[in-house]
């Protein structure tokens, strides 16, 4: 089935979303890999400040390249989610409930997606191009000494991914 889902959400509209159902998200996207979730955990850890508030955000797990002109970002297809994976569980709980990346996850994220009514959407590996053509905006919101792995706030419309795991904890099967 097909559902779209406004960025920032609310929770009750991550309910209706099923293993398996094309989801095209529209709104504000965060960005930030391996770097970044180390340093998001490390400030959950410390019981510091973060750079963005995780309720009703979801984040992508994205390497921009530069862009070309006509271009906000170059390529920004996914990256591999498990690389997260380390960081992925406290994080979802204390409120980064929508992760969106490619590959599969961990029994202990898989859990922690289900324990705190999340979503984990994956991104068509290969689609770089398409992604880019979705983004309207992009800043960067922290750790810019990062570069291109820097957190990054994006505006985008009509980015389709799919759910692999669903606010009950149950998977997409192929």
């Amino acid at each position: 089935m097909r559902r779209e889902l406004s960025l920032p959400y609310h929770d009750e509209d991550l309910i209706q979303i099923r293993p398996g159902d094309e989801v095209i998200l529209s709104g504000v996207l965060y960005v930030g890999r391996d770097q970044v979730h180390k340093r998001l955990y490390e400030a959950v850890v410390k019981g510091e400040s973060l750079p963005f508030s995780f309720q009703g955000n979801a984040i992508y797990y994205m390497g921009p390249s530069p862009a070309p002109d006509g271009f906000v970002l170059g390529a920004a297809g996914p990256t591999t989610s498990m690389r997260m994976d380390p960081f992925s569980p406290l994080l979802a709980d204390h409120g980064l409930k929508v992760l969106v990346g490619k590959g599969p996850r961990k029994k202990e994220v898989v859990e922690a997606v289900g324990r705190n009514g999340g979503l984990y959407l994956q991104a068509y590996g290969g689609c770089g191009a398409l992604y880019s053509s979705r983004i309207l905006s992009a800043e960067t919101v922290a750790y810019p000494e990062l570069g291109p792995e820097a957190l990054l706030k994006l505006t985008i419309r009509d980015f389709p991914v799919f759910c692999m795991i669903d606010t009950r904890g149950e998977e997409y099967i192929r």
